[in-house]
């Protein structure tokens, strides 16, 4: 009897520590996901910041010409921005999922270990 609490307690500390290293895969890619972001917004505040510096010393219809396109410029270059982000953090996605899987999978065997040797005492008595 006390050797099933020893496997079952065994097993426990097992999940709760894969648990944990679960968490911290989890957390590691949200917040290089964040640090992409926020840089991302960063740069985009100051292309606009420098847009809105223009427009105001802006004084005649030439400048209003160069204005539209450095804001078009502007326009597609943050979307492009946007792009890049994105295929960023879908990849970032995608390794966090695969270090899970591959976490997920050792549990599973480690849980199949445990078990297959108790199933053979079992089968030997």
């Amino acid at each position: 009897m006390t050797q099933q609490f020893e496997q079952f307690f065994d097993y426990a500390k097992q999940f709760s520590d894969n648990a944990f290293k679960a968490q911290a895969l989890t957390l590691k890619g949200l917040q290089t996901v964040a640090e992409l972001q926020l840089k991302s917004l960063q740069k985009q505040a100051g292309s606009a910041a420098e847009l809105v510096a223009a427009v105001q010393e802006t004084r005649d219809i030439d400048g209003l010409r160069s204005l539209w396109e450095k804001g078009a410029s502007l326009s597609r270059e943050q979307a492009e921005q946007a792009v890049a982000v994105s295929q960023e953090v879908i990849a970032i996605s995608q390794k966090t999922a695969e270090s899970l899987a591959a976490l997920v999978q050792e549990q599973r065997q480690a849980a199949n270990d445990a078990v297959a040797p108790a199933g053979r005492k079992a089968a030997a008595k």
